[in-house]
């Protein structure tokens, strides 16, 4: 090939346009940026919900403050679906979904945790609300015989020394049953949730989790407004801005922001990042309770609190695949 050839044969090739590529990644990294930031907004959304939740407790009953908190997080998210193109009913495939997600973890979930929360702490309330790995990981083993490696079944332990902490004698008055009930009730809450994980991780519904999640909320409010007749009697809540704020920030903004805004950072980021960065929910809780309640921080709670945390936070790094390329050279 002659020299003219050669420079010809340079002048025609493709050229890398490192402008535009560097422009494309500032794009991405920009688009990436808002997911994060909404879930980093809801973290702390979430984790201001429990002392938010302590103080519309003393403006409202237990029962009908849940039954509030999803008929308005659901009306939002119905008008926020008529405005994304309109309303989608929920197929057969996603009933069990709308039924699993609708009943354990919103009304089941949020009830026992606001009555327990009338008779406990904040913190703790949001400290043992979050220990479903201490139940999924055992019902993952047994029920379908997943392969757990000792580094999770190590951080279900610790998880598990965090609640007897928590539970402890020294911790709670166990002569008085209302507090044994409430931690109870908390303890049966996080089983609730861990039963909806379960259904998710080993099932896939039809239909998004953005069009199911006010059809859930209605299904909730549906069951939790004759059970508040039923508990509690007729409605009863204070005219105060106290009730009125409480009740907004729960539902609209606590219940149905934050679902989007967590939903829209899963789409970007891992599944492990993402369950990783929820242990944020209960810190959060733990410390807003401890700045804005005043309650206090006793031994039992900073112990139960940090081998909790960080037991979740060994179920949450992901199990080491074999690599195929190092398999075949050994092979």
């Amino acid at each position: 090939m002659s020299t003219n050839a050669s420079r010809e044969g340079l002048r025609n090739a493709p050229r890398c346009d490192f402008p535009s590529t560097t422009r494309r990644l500032a794009d991405h990294r920009k688009q990436a940026l808002v997911p994060l930031l909404c879930l980093v907004v809801a973290i702390v959304l979430w984790g201001a919900n429990w002392p938010v939740m302590k103080v519309g407790l003393a403006h409202v009953t237990p029962v009908w403050f849940s039954a509030l908190r999803f008929g308005t997080g659901g009306a939002v998210l119905f008008v926020a679906q008529i405005f994304r193109g309109g309303i989608r009913l929920p197929k057969r495939g996603d009933l069990p979904f709308v039924a699993s997600i609708g009943l354990l973890q919103m009304a089941a979930f949020t009830m026992l945790g606001a009555l327990a929360m009338t008779h406990l702490g904040a913190g703790r309330s949001a400290i043992l609300s979050y220990t479903t790995p201490l139940w999924v990981t055992p019902i993952s083993i047994i029920v379908f015989r997943e392969n757990v490696g000792r580094l999770r079944i190590g951080g279900i332990m610790l998880a598990a020394f965090g609640v007897a902490t928590l539970v402890n004698p020294s911790a709670i008055d166990w002569g008085n049953p209302v507090v044994v009930a409430s931690n109870g009730a908390l303890l049966i809450a996080s089983i609730c949730w861990a039963l909806c994980i379960i259904h998710l991780r080993y099932f896939k519904a039809v239909s998004s989790a953005f069009d199911l999640a006010p059809w859930q909320m209605l299904l909730a409010t549906i069951v939790l407004v004759p059970l508040a007749w039923i508990i509690e009697g007729g409605f009863s809540a204070d005219d105060t801005i106290t009730f009125y704020a409480s009740t907004v920030f729960v539902g609209p903004v606590a219940t149905a922001f934050c679902f989007v805004a967590v939903n829209a950072a899963s789409s970007w980021l891992p599944a492990t990042t993402m369950s990783t960065a929820m242990l944020g929910v209960p810190v959060t809780g733990v410390l807003l309770s401890l700045l804005l309640l005043g309650e206090p921080l006793t031994a039992p709670l900073a112990a139960g609190t940090s081998a909790i945390v960080i037991g979740i936070m060994l179920n949450a790094i992901p199990r080491r695949k074999p690599n195929r390329q190092t398999f075949r050279r050994r092979k």
